[in-house]
């Protein structure tokens, strides 16, 4: 799973997301985590851990505040790995993160 979830795993620019968050399906992910590990929690539907980070304030839906300027941003500003139906972003631009 983790191969197949690095291959998915890659920059995006604002245009690319703006389809998934008006479908609410963009997740935050805070700077902290790895995010391979979160995508590959969410994928086997690990509801311990990903409540954890949760409630932490570690992940979650991005702000009304944060798309807005995020709207301004030109070129790759984040890391994106998709998780069906969902679509986890990081601030900042990684190609892969192999662990």
């Amino acid at each position: 799973m983790r191969e197949t979830l690095l291959a998915s795993m890659g920059p995006i620019e604002f245009s690319d997301i703006r389809a998934h968050l008006a479908r609410g399906a963009v997740i935050l992910v805070d700077p902290s985590l790895d995010l391979l590990e979160v995508g590959e929690a969410v994928a086997r539907d690990d509801k311990a851990r990903v409540g954890t980070w949760i409630e932490k304030g570690l992940i979650g839906k991005p702000t009304l505040e944060q798309i807005e300027a995020w709207s301004k941003i030109e070129g790759p500003a984040w890391t994106s790995l998709v998780v069906q139906p969902f679509v986890l972003i990081r601030e900042g631009v990684t190609s892969n993160e192999p662990s």
